[in-house]
């Protein structure tokens, strides 16, 4: 089924709608948060207070990230949708209330904190529920477009808070106008609940013979099931390190870009050129992403998922090197495209891997230690490229360890010996 099919289908549509309007206020908020915290006139950025920011994003994946098998396992998936996004619809009004009158202290911190683990639950559900509205053959192309789609999304969504607070700052202060984009993907969450009553209560799933009974407290034991599981399924763990060890890559790169664009490329007491900037850059890259959705299915009905992950991510290791030679902007929009183009490929077909290799029983377990290697991979990058870049951002050792990184991947963890194309 195409891409135009799949668009057309009554119930993956409405699963789309949800998604896509979620992750499109989500890159509202991502800009208003990334602006206030890192591209304030009063904050001097450096890799460190980055590397922190990412982590602290990230803490709630991780924390969580044990539990959402167990609870993806137990209840209703499509209930679970409406009420994280009510939750977080909540959640970023008092987020808008404490940048509004500028705070920036524990309180800001725990309320973020908060809204990202909801946003962990809501990605979750949205992966764990997928496959049961296509059928198997679809699935590569149904994950371009949902998860590819969303990425796209939320890079749009950034480009237009960056747009929205450009027109606004010259009207009020800068604080007031992160807030007013908050509220505003407040008022989109609010909506993305609404198109949850789309759904069917277990249109998503657990089905009703397959919901486990027992206490939530049993996260870290569902996760050695999780984890047994995939020593069994060697091909869907290898190409979940695969992509793990891309997005820390990935992660380690985004910082540099970022200290590129706010202390190099712009002068770092005009932060808001820095923010559009590294907007801009931001903005190649998602279209990498995009194109990366259209690239996938031809590749993998072409060579087949396993070889074609492997190509992926070889691929995206020469593309650092150009950034290792040449620190300048032409250098960073064409890295971040070609990494976020073959990582695109990379994660699209690693997840339909998964998807079809295990079945509904096991699946949020499954699914809750691809989060957690994943975060954790992408935790690392962040402090790796904390400890080797400068405060300038410029530096020739950090994409060349991510192409060591993504070569490494490519020729010993996706060896065809113990990754070998499915018969």
């Amino acid at each position: 089924m195409q891409f135009f099919g799949l668009l057309r289908h009554p119930r993956f549509s409405r699963l789309l709608a949800i998604r896509w309007t979620g992750q499109t206020v989500d890159g509202i908020f991502q800009s208003a948060l990334a602006s206030f915290v890192l591209f304030s006139p009063e904050r001097q950025a450096d890799a460190f207070s980055a590397a922190l920011a990412f982590a602290v994003v990230l803490l709630p994946y991780s924390v969580i990230g044990p539990f959402v098998g167990t609870i993806l396992d137990r209840i209703s998936r499509q209930r679970l949708l409406f009420f994280s996004n009510l939750i977080r619809s909540l959640n970023l009004l008092i987020v808008a209330l404490l940048i509004f009158s500028g705070t920036t202290g524990v309180e800001l911190t725990i309320v973020v904190l908060i809204a990202f683990g909801i946003n962990r639950l809501i990605l979750a559900a949205l992966s764990a529920g997928l496959p049961l509205l296509v059928d198997s053959k679809s699935l590569v192309t149904a994950n371009a477009m949902a998860v590819t789609g969303g990425s796209v999304l939320v890079v749009l969504g950034g480009g237009l808070g960056v747009g929205i607070r450009a027109i606004v700052n010259s009207l009020a202060l800068a604080n007031h106008a992160d807030a007013l984009l908050i509220f505003i993907s407040s008022g989109g969450y609010f909506i993305a609940a609404f198109l949850t009553s789309r759904l069917s209560r277990y249109e998503l799933g657990p089905q009703k013979h397959e919901i486990r009974k027992g206490s939530f407290t049993q996260g870290i034991t569902e996760m050695r099931d999780g984890i047994h599981f995939l020593k069994i399924h060697t091909d869907v763990a290898r190409g979940i390190l695969a992509t793990a060890f891309h997005r820390g890559g990935l992660t380690a790169l985004t910082l540099m870009g970022l200290l590129l664009e706010r202390n190099t490329f712009h002068n770092p007491q005009l932060p808001e050129d820095g923010l559009k900037g590294f907007g801009f850059a931001i903005s190649f890259a998602g279209l990498g992403v995009f194109l990366g959705a259209f690239l996938a299915p031809y590749g993998v009905s072409k060579y087949g998922r396993h070889r074609w992950i492997r190509f992926s991510i070889l691929a995206s290791s020469l593309a650092p090197i150009i950034l290792a030679v040449s620190h300048t902007v032409i250098a960073l929009i064409v890295t971040a495209f070609l990494v976020s183009f073959f990582g695109q490929n990379l994660k699209v077909t690693s997840d339909a891997l998964t998807q079809a290799r295990i079945d509904d029983y096991y699946r949020g377990r499954v699914f809750a230690v691809y989060d957690v290697v994943v975060n954790t991979a992408i935790v690392s990058g962040g402090l790796i490229a904390a400890i080797l870049l400068p405060t300038s951002g410029i530096s020739s050792a950090l994409p060349l360890c991510v192409t060591a990184l993504y070569a490494l991947a490519g020729t010993r963890l996706l060896r065809r010996s113990v990754f070998p194309p499915l018969k």
